[in-house]
């Protein structure tokens, strides 16, 4: 799948929303994704799973044992990458504000482990993942998401494959230009606070 198609996808479902936006990073971009609502089609949801699990190098993909995800936002990519791949899926949450696995999920001492997000922007809640993986016994060997918004600058500690890279520029709370400060920030997201 090309950026085009994927971007095509996002577009379809209305999931590229452009405004004033305050991201969970804490910075302020113009341009939002709502990969919920790309993943809203469970089909949709598969075809982008697909093309991201092509993505993913043929020896990486024969070593994967299972997938996991952070909650809530890799849940959904997360269950169609296994599915992609042939293996189970998992996420872990949250509950006391640390990411654990949960709800009978285990991993086997040693198993290979692909790391799957919805978007990326600074990495801090993959690279949180990924230790929480590495404690309950796993072993990730790479990560991957639909989106990277890092700007190319994220290192996970692991190979990372994206589906796509876009990088809408995201600008610091005393950075943000004037034509977007005009305008009262948006938080959207699962982490928005009212």
């Amino acid at each position: 799948m090309q950026d085009e198609e994927v971007l095509a996808e996002f577009r379809a479902s209305k999931a590229l929303l452009e405004g004033h936006f305050l991201l969970s990073s804490g910075r302020h971009s113009a341009h939002y994704l709502q990969c919920a609502r790309v993943l809203m089609d469970p089909m949709r949801a598969s075809r982008l799973a697909a093309a991201l699990a092509a993505k993913l190098p043929r020896d990486l993909r024969k070593d994967i044992a299972k997938v996991v995800s952070p909650a809530m936002g890799g849940v959904i990519i997360g269950h169609e990458m296994g599915r992609a791949l042939g293996v189970e899926a998992m996420f872990v949450e949250r509950p006391t504000g640390t990411f654990e696995l949960r709800r009978g999920f285990a991993l086997e001492p040693g198993d290979k482990v692909l790391m799957v997000e919805d978007v990326v922007t600074t990495g801090l809640s993959s690279r949180e993942a990924i230790a929480a993986i590495n404690d309950a016994g796993g072993e990730v060997i790479a990560a991957a998401a639909l989106v990277d918004r890092s700007g190319g600058s994220i290192d996970l500690g692991v190979p990372f494959f994206p589906l796509i890279a876009l990088n809408f520029p995201t600008y610091a709370a005393d950075e943000v230009p004037p034509e977007l400060a005009a305008s009262e920030a948006v938080k959207p997201g699962s982490r928005a606070k009212s």
